[in-house]
C-alpha cells in the first residue's frame, strides 16, 4: 500500500496525516475543517457492529468512516454537504484501498432518507455544527463555518434524519457541546431515539467538561447510563493513560501525542 499511497494527487495546501494507530492516511488541509479529538473519541465511542450498514452524517473528510473501518466489515457511508470535502474523503478512500467498503456522498444530509432508504441502518455517528448562526460565521473561512455553525442543518434535523435512517433497534451515536445536552436528549426522544449511553469528557480533572458523547436507540426502553467521566490531560499536560489508548493502542509515541494534541 505504501507506493500507492505516494501517488495520490494532492492539491494545493493539502497535506497527509497519519490516523493513529492505523495504517491508514488521510488527505487534509489547512484551508477547511481538519478532524480533531472530539471526532476520534467519536469513532470510539459506540459498540460498531461487525456487519451490517453504517452512516456517518455531517462527515466532512471522512474522519469517521475510515477509523470505522478497521472494526467492522459492515458498509460504510459518509454523507457531507461541501464537495471539496467530498473529494479529499474519496481520495483518502481510494489511497488506503477502502472502495469497497466505503462510499462518500455529496448530500444534503436531509435528502439521505431518500438516497440511502429509510429503516435500513444499525448505526448512525454524527459529529455535527455545534454554533447556532450568530452573525461571526459569515467572518470566517467559509468551510470551517458550515462545520462549526448551523448555517445548512441544525440539531432537530439531524436527530430527526437518523431517526428515518435507523431501524428498530439501531443506534445514533454523536458528540456534541455539554451546554446542547437538554436539547439533545429532548430532540432524541421526539424522534423516538431513546437516550441510553452519556459520558461527558474533561479536559483536565478540574475542568468543567467541554464534549459530551451520547449514544440513543431507535424505540429503546428507558435506561439512560451515565459513564465515568474521560479526563484527557494529566497535571503535566501529557494524555491520561485511556486517551493514549484510543490514539496509540500500546505504541506511546510521545512525538506523535505532542502532534495531535488540541
Amino acid at each position: 500500500m505504501g507506493d500507492y499511497i505516494m501517488r495520490i494527487d494532492l492539491h494545493g495546501s493539502e497535506r497527509l496525516d497519519d490516523l493513529l494507530t492505523h495504517e491508514l492516511k488521510i488527505v487534509q488541509s489547512k484551508e477547511v475543517f481538519s478532524f480533531s479529538m472530539d471526532a476520534v473519541l467519536l469513532a470510539h465511542f459506540p459498540a460498531i457492529p461487525s456487519k451490517g450498514k453504517i452512516v456517518d452524517l455531517c462527515s466532512g473528510n471522512g474522519v469517521i468512516p475510515l477509523l470505522m473501518s478497521v472494526k467492522t466489515k459492515g458498509r460504510i457511508y459518509g454523507v457531507e454537504i461541501q464537495e471539496r470535502l467530498v473529494d479529499m474523503a474519496n481520495r483518502s478512500i481510494k489511497m488506503n484501498q477502502l472502495e469497497d467498503q466505503i462510499t462518500m456522498l455529496h448530500l444534503d444530509l436531509k435528502e439521505a432518507p431518500d438516497q440511502l432508504g429509510r429503516n435500513q441502518f444499525d448505526l448512525v455517528t454524527v459529529n455535527p455544527p455545534y454554533l447556532p448562526i450568530n452573525g461571526q460565521d459569515k467572518n470566517e473561512n467559509e468551510h470551517i463555518a458550515i462545520a462549526r455553525h448551523e448555517l445548512y442543518t441544525h440539531l432537530d434535523e439531524v436527530i430527526q434524519v437518523s431517526s428515518q435512517l435507523l431501524k428498530v433497534g439501531g443506534r445514533i451515536a454523536m458528540v456534541h457541546r455539554p451546554s446542547r445536552l437538554v436539547d439533545i436528549i429532548s430532540s432524541m426522544r421526539n424522534a423516538q431515539l431513546e437516550p441510553k449511553k452519556i459520558r461527558f469528557i474533561h479536559p483536565h480533572a478540574n475542568k468543567e467538561a467541554n464534549m459530551v458523547l451520547v449514544e440513543g436507540k431507535k424505540l429503546g426502553g428507558k435506561e439512560l447510563h451515565v459513564l465515568p467521566p474521560l479526563i484527557v490531560y494529566k497535571e503535566d499536560g501529557e494524555y491520561q493513560d485511556e486517551i493514549y489508548q484510543i490514539y496509540y493502542g500500546e505504541n506511546k509515541d510521545s512525538d506523535n501525542a505532542k502532534r495531535v494534541k488540541d
